[in-house]
């Protein structure tokens, strides 16, 4: 056997070096009108999206943005934003699978502390603690990828369409 086969490659890890709340926001604008009025069940939808800056060092920041806005018909009762960071680095993976894995992996880190402080944020308001369900990163990530995608591809139609010599100073 060569010395090539005896050494066993060692799989991807991400080191999470520090994590942290980098902006939080809790809007709650009726909030004496709500607890006097009996209303029907809210309608709750949440947005999600994730963020990666290169740090020096060879880390990243990785912010994970979670919104979550609570309607009864028309009337709002709470907007919740949070953008929750972390600071993480990779080892053992090539650079063509860094993007993806820390796009994954990092915000699959970072979702349970999130989760929990939009839980506590929203049960101080006044409400039931909105829990989250479990995120699927690999459907954002491949998500945010196909918009891309799509953005570049209408910047290049557009670029096309627009021919120099037809652009007048009127």
């Amino acid at each position: 056997m060569a010395d090539d086969e005896k050494l066993i490659k060692a799989p991807p890890s991400l080191t999470m070096h520090a994590q942290f709340i980098k902006d939080l926001s809790f809007e709650n604008p009726r909030a004496s009108e709500i607890f006097t009025k009996q209303t029907s069940q809210p309608d709750v939808e949440v947005s999600v999206n994730v963020g990666a800056n290169a740090l020096d060092n060879e880390k990243y920041e990785i912010i994970l943005n979670l919104n979550a806005k609570a309607k009864v018909e028309t009337e709002p009762l709470f907007l919740v934003e949070l953008s929750y960071g972390g600071v993480v680095s990779v080892s053992n993976i090539s650079g063509k699978e860094k993007n993806a894995f820390i796009m994954i992996e990092g915000p699959r880190l970072l979702f349970p502390f999130a989760r929990a402080t939009i839980a506590n944020v929203t049960r101080e308001g006044g409400f039931l603690p909105l829990n989250i369900q479990p995120i699927d990163f690999v459907a954002v990530f491949k998500t945010n990828i196909e918009a891309k995608q799509n953005e570049a591809k209408q910047s290049q139609a557009s670029q096309s369409e627009t021919n120099p010599s037809e652009i007048s100073n009127n």
